[in-house]
């Protein structure tokens, strides 16, 4: 039986977890006061054993544990609170995953300058 409730208990926390990776669902946190409440704060900071490896490799969303720290401060939780700024924290989540986790095929390449800065190097 116990080991049941552990599972249960790991499968909660790993898809509360996952939730943090949406600003839009900090946002709601933050309205429903849940960002104000000392216990909620006590228990965010009980779930930074999720950064650990033998943990933190069932995490699918690594935004999650990067909100995850920046909830533990008092600053983000009033920024994440309001729509505008949720607006902002979303449209950088979303140029992060579109520019920065695919990084363009020629800065991957085996040669990171462009070819045409080569040729123009080559032409002075």
């Amino acid at each position: 039986m116990l080991a049941d409730q552990e599972k249960n208990r790991f499968q909660i926390e790993l898809e509360f977890i996952q939730c943090l990776s949406n600003p839009w669902y900090l946002n709601n946190l933050a309205q429903q006061q849940f960002l104000k409440d000392p216990e909620f704060i006590n228990y965010l900071d009980y779930l930074q054993y999720w950064k650990q490896p033998e943990y933190a490799r069932f995490v699918m969303y690594p935004h999650a544990l990067y909100f995850l720290d920046l909830l533990q401060s008092p600053q983000f939780r009033d920024f994440i609170s309001t729509s505008e700024n949720t607006q902002e924290v979303h449209r950088m989540q979303y140029y992060h995953w579109m520019y920065l986790r695919n990084a363009p095929k020629e800065a991957t390449s085996t040669n990171p300058v462009p070819s045409d800065a080569v040729a123009m190097d080559q032409s002075t």
